[in-house]
């Protein structure tokens, strides 16, 4: 009988459920977006109801289309955006409040006077990140102040917080569990000591009853209820994204690099067991590891990647699909001076300011639509290369390469024109669903799907190399650019904070 791992991959703007096969190779994918919600001005919520809804039905889509029994599923991995907070009654598992997501700045203030109180260094010393809104902490800290009756709630047990890997194994087991990816990102978790910690669950005034569990991002967390897919199976994996993704690129050693194109986008390179501490705007975060003995990874997170070709699509309706922006891009020979830079939600690294707004500059009169949908990939490419920069100067490498998934990725154009400005080349896998992967590959190294991490690493391998083609003096002179709309955005967002408190 042959078997699969079911691995569920929670995204931002789409959820979707991949089973793989013991080569290694996708047999069934279904996807399925879901509605996001912007209430004001820097807000992003999602409905959690809709997360579980969206997550399990490509789960049984996906079994359906293979034709498959619940028994020939050895595990299921789950992987998820990460950050994105919700809270629910311990007793009727129902929300008390949209998802707030990621990349919601409506704690920008909560942040700012933390800072001003002087906790930065404290935080970033237990936590491995920078103080910022970014993260869950404040998230639920704004939940328990503005939701009607949630602060006593939680005082007396009632209530529970989770990323959404803890959401999605809490309604699919009925277990209150997370793993230290996820932990690592909530502002709340002490990555040298592995635990909660207690000077920030009181310095942001969450009860520590809402916590999960905290395990390692390969074992078996409990086993699915048998009405969601038919019988029994193991959740045996768990992890952020972007860690996800790291593994699933089988980047196990240290020193070695993978970025991610999604809605956002995310450059880590894997430290090992060394926590390196970032002098350079990176994150210091944990990685997916098999046991005990935690790894690490530094880290630089781009608000806005891939989401910018939705927002043409949907916001500005100039693009029908978001792979018609290859076709616009080679279509314009050149941005024709044009910069965007996609501060939607502020900047992340290496610049982190919260109060960053978008921008598109150098227009003229002669600015094609082809010249806008080309800035806003060349945007993409851009701010990886800032993050790259910044992660070379904090490791002492020059990073030659550079590992690649996500669905931006399959974009040839952007591809090539990030191996332009990075002067480095860009190594596509052959299956772009590594977050999938490394979900996969945790789940089923729980259960000994497979044996060990040399017998995944035989299952990658390489689509696509793309090499730099643009002289040092083109990419000098691309990249001064590119610099100087930067700083646009963040003198536009600094001045107008400045002169309205907001």
């Amino acid at each position: 009988m042959e078997r699969f791992i079911l691995s569920l991959d929670q995204g931002t703007t789409s959820s979707r459920a991949i089973l793989f096969d013991h080569e290694g190779r996708i047999r069934a994918m279904v996807q399925e977006e879901f509605t996001q919600y912007y209430p004001k001005p820097g807000w992003v919520e999602h409905d959690p109801r809709d997360i579980w809804r969206c997550q399990l039905k490509t789960g049984r889509l996906a079994i359906e289309q293979l034709g498959i029994r619940a028994e020939q599923i050895a595990a299921v991995g789950v992987t998820n955006q990460r950050e994105t907070t919700i809270v629910w009654e311990k007793e009727s598992g129902q929300p008390v409040y949209p998802a707030i997501v990621w990349q919601c700045r409506r704690t920008a203030g909560m942040i700012d006077k933390l800072v001003e109180e002087g906790w930065s260094e404290k935080i970033k010393a237990k936590t491995g990140l920078i103080p910022d809104a970014y993260f869950s902490a404040s998230k639920i800290a704004w939940i328990l102040e503005n939701v009607d009756g949630a602060r006593e709630k939680a005082e007396h047990g009632e209530l529970l917080f989770g990323t959404v890997d803890t959401w999605l194994i809490w309604n699919l087991t009925g277990v209150h569990v997370t793993d230290y990816t996820n932990a690592s990102r909530t502002m709340l978790y002490n990555i040298h000591e592995r635990c909660w910690d207690d000077e920030l669950l009181d310095l942001f005034r969450i009860p520590r009853s809402m916590l999960p569990e905290v395990k390692p991002s390969s074992c078996v967390y409990g086993m699915t209820k048998p009405f969601w897919f038919g019988g029994e199976i193991p959740v045996a994996g768990a992890a952020g994204d972007q860690q996800a993704a790291l593994f699933g690129q089988c980047c196990f050693q240290p020193g070695e690099v993978k970025s991610t194109y999604g809605t956002g986008g995310f450059m880590l390179m894997n430290t090992g067991r060394q926590a390196v501490a970032s002098q350079s705007g990176l994150l210091t975060t944990m990685a997916a590891s098999l046991g005990d003995e935690p790894e690490y990874a530094l880290e630089g997170s781009v608000f806005v990647s891939g989401a910018v070709v939705q927002w043409l699509r949907d916001e500005l309706r100039i693009l029908d699909a978001s792979p018609d922006s290859e076709y616009f891009a080679v279509k314009a020979k050149d941005n024709g001076g044009v910069y965007m830079v996609p501060a939607f939600t502020g900047i992340g690294a290496p610049y982190w300011n919260q109060y960053a707004r978008g921008m598109i500059v150098g227009l003229t009169r002669s600015t094609s639509k082809a010249q806008i949908v080309r800035a806003a990939l060349e945007a993409i490419a851009y701010q990886t290369a800032d993050v790259c920069e910044a992660m070379e100067k904090d490791s002492g490498l020059d990073l030659m390469s550079i590992q690649v998934d996500g669905g931006a990725s399959k974009n040839d154009f952007l591809m090539q024109f990030q191996s332009d400005v990075l002067n480095a080349v860009v190594c596509r896998p052959a299956c772009v669903e590594t977050t999938a992967m490394g979900a996969a590959f945790l789940a089923g190294l729980a259960v000994g799907f497979w044996e060990n991490k040399e017998e995944i690493k035989q299952l990658w391998s390489v689509d696509a190399l793309f090499r730099p083609q643009i002289s040092a003096d083109k990419r000098s002179e691309l990249l001064d650019d590119w610099h100087l709309a930067v700083e646009c955005a963040l003198r536009w967002g600094n001045a107008k904070r400045e002169r309205t408190g907001k």
